[in-house]
């Protein structure tokens, strides 16, 4: 077999990395590469001649994690003609609905790499990159009325709460309660 060019390459790459973000979000950063290349649509061995290591891997699956959660929130302001109340409510309903909790590998980074993190990425990039990412969500929320890391607080611990107690009706009544925590005026 020939080699692949240079764009075929990039886009294999690509295709790694996108496809590990799902599943690292999905399934957390244990996944097996082999399990990641048949994702992937690729083989086992083109992995070694993408990432110097599964480690680097996880640290770019990261970061296109956060690049797409900063895209969305960037995409609602733009959505709503750059008012930030419109944009952090649209944001706030898909968060807390049952389709984010029943879809971790489309979902946000901060709830779904958080152990993953927490374990293996101190010290790393995909660490870094996940406590800058937790800081520009947090500014993205803040409010003149509401502090940005307590609503992120809030976002994350409902999120996470509702997957864990899926299955049972406290799951939809924790994404209900926090809901009106964060869309309550005055």
């Amino acid at each position: 077999m020939g080699r692949v060019s240079q764009a075929q390459a990039e886009e294999n790459r690509r295709r790694v990395v996108d496809t590990a973000s799902r599943l690292f979000r999905e399934q957390g950063t244990h996944v097996s590469v082999t399990d990641l290349m048949k994702a992937a649509g690729l083989t086992h061995g083109g992995f070694y001649k993408q990432f110097a290591s599964k480690e680097a891997l996880v640290d770019e699956a990261t970061t296109h994690a956060f690049t797409e959660l900063a895209q969305r929130y960037s995409a609602g302001l733009e959505q709503h003609d750059g008012q930030r109340e419109a944009a952090q409510q649209a944001l706030i309903d898909t968060y807390l609905s049952v389709e984010h909790r029943d879809g971790p590998a489309d979902g946000c980074p901060v709830a779904a790499l958080a152990t993953d993190i927490a374990r293996e990425g101190r010290g790393r990039e995909a660490g870094r990159v996940y406590t800058q990412g937790v800081a520009d969500f947090a500014d993205f929320l803040a409010t003149d009325d509401q502090d940005g890391i307590a609503r992120l607080c809030t976002l994350f611990g409902a999120l996470v709460l509702s997957r864990a107690t899926k299955g049972s009706p406290l799951s939809e009544e924790i994404l209900a309660a926090a809901h009106a925590a964060l869309t309550e005026t005055g």
